[in-house]
């Protein structure tokens, strides 16, 4: 059975960063495409950045380009998502995600999720 594990969320200032972890057991990670998504209150569920299972394809949603960056290591079994320049509407609970299928955007289209850490940007 897959597991997914977030770490790194936290309280931050805008304008600071924050790398978020995201590691995978029960399966091999690398057979994976991995995503991004976070949900703030009152909010739906967006997409925030894929990575394919190589590591040479990624997806960003336009408000996060430039700013975010997703990577992972394959020998780790983890995903990151260094997040740089923050800003308040940031702020929300982000998850990991796994596909079995392809790089996607598309939420349903993902397998397997983690139980999600909090981001706070404060102003």
């Amino acid at each position: 059975q897959v597991q997914l594990v977030e770490s790194g969320g936290g309280l931050v200032q805008a304008g600071g960063s924050l790398r978020l972890s995201c590691a995978l057991s029960g399966r091999t990670f690398s057979t994976y495409a991995m995503g991004w998504f976070r949900q703030a209150p009152g909010k739906d569920c967006e997409f925030v950045a894929a990575i394919s299972r190589s590591g040479r394809i990624r997806y960003y949603v336009d408000s996060v380009k430039g700013r975010f960056t997703i990577s992972r290591d394959n020998a780790k079994n983890t995903v990151y998502l260094q997040m740089n320049s923050l800003k308040p509407e940031d702020t929300a609970v982000y998850y990991c995600a796994a596909d079995r299928i392809a790089t996607s955007n598309k939420r349903d289209e993902y397998d397997y999720w983690g139980q999600g850490t909090q981001v706070t940007v404060s102003s």
